[in-house]
């Protein structure tokens, strides 16, 4: 057991946590909080009362900037770190009873491909810390040769890690943590280092291995594109707090529908680059072939209407306006702006 992991703290009573349902859920989170003090000078609420759920076979996109409390919380549930408070189930089984027997049940790859012996190749790697878990029979070992080949190292089998690239290094990393044949696996930062090539390669294991084996993954990850490919929800963090839990596809279609294009006959006017700024957050006016480009996330009902009455204010003509396409990225930033600007 590492040093200072331990679970503390249950649920309190009338505390406004989930409703939990643990015939489906793989992972259920109740008030999870967790601060950070600095030799008595300070502290920082690191985790702030979090509370989500995964259901089996769900994979999950934990988002947000960094110091949002994302690796904290995945620390927390692991039993890597000590929460000051909170309830965690895996499976229906409650994490602090059945600490360290739990993690029978749940994976991680944390910190990229660090936490891989270098000189060992890679399937001495995949023995190595699957057999710490007793999971070294033919049948495993069958399987072992299964991920090899979905991840396209075959022929790395025998290769010390040290001498792989970095998408190498961080693909086994991957697989080391699939070997164990938990049901619930963290991937923080999966794609870290990746190129484009892998990057998407690793996007189609994950779907594939959701799909046919029923695996519960839950997603850390900076590059939007693995969020929006790989997951159906979505968990956004903003200083140690959760500020949106939702379907990826129905934020991409709420924030869609907010999203606008808007060309105007000739030159940007003087001056309305600055108020629309002002106005709208994230805004922007280019110069294009046409005329002035403008690109505008209107957040509610009545924008529409003030937009309007500033491009009428500066004599501004619309030639086109249409819906600006969306992606995960744009929702994100403008999530932890809106998030921001309540602080």
């Amino acid at each position: 057991m590492p040093e200072g992991a331990a679970w503390a703290g249950q649920p309190e009573d009338g505390g406004g946590g989930l409703v939990l349902d643990i015939t489906r859920n793989a992972l259920a989170v109740e008030s999870l909080t967790k601060t950070f003090r600095d030799g008595g000078r300070g502290s920082v609420k690191a985790v702030d009362n979090v509370a989500f759920q995964v259901e089996q076979g769900e994979v999950v996109g934990l988002l947000g900037p960094n110091g949002a409390g994302k690796t904290t919380t995945i620390k927390c549930i692991l039993g890597l770190m000590r929460p000051d408070s909170g309830h965690v189930t895996v499976f229906g089984e409650d994490a602090q009873t059945n600490y360290p027997r739990i993690l029978s049940k749940m994976s991680a790859v944390l910190e990229g491909s660090r936490n891989l012996y270098w000189r060992l190749t890679v399937w001495e790697n995949i023995l190595f810390f699957s057999a710490l878990h007793g999971v070294a029979s033919p049948a495993d070992k069958r399987y072992f040769d299964h991920l090899l080949k979905l991840f396209s190292l075959e022929d790395k089998r025998n290769v010390e890690v040290r001498k792989l690239s970095q998408g190498m290094k961080q693909k086994t990393s991957v697989v080391c943590a699939l070997a164990r044949r938990a049901p619930l696996v963290f991937l923080d930062e999966p794609t870290l280092g990746l190129d484009v090539e892998t990057s998407l390669e690793l996007r189609s294991v994950l779907r594939e291995l959701s799909c046919e084996e029923g695996r519960t993954f839950v997603v850390s990850s900076h590059d939007m594109a693995v969020i929006q490919d790989v997951c159906q929800r979505v968990i956004i963090m903003s200083e140690g707090r959760i500020v949106v839990d939702d379907n990826v596809s129905h934020l991409m279609d709420l924030f869609r529908t907010r999203c606008y294009r808007i060309v105007l006959r000739g030159p940007a006017p003087e001056g309305l680059e600055k108020r629309l700024v002002h106005e709208f957050v994230g805004s922007s006016v280019a110069e294009g072939e046409q005329g002035a480009e403008i690109k505008v996330n209107l957040s509610e009902d009545e924008d529409i209407y003030r937009l309007m009455d500033i491009l009428r204010g500066v004599d501004g003509v619309i030639d086109e306006i249409s819906h600006e396409e969306i992606d995960m990225e744009k929702v994100y930033l403008e999530v932890v702006r809106k998030e921001r600007s309540f602080q």
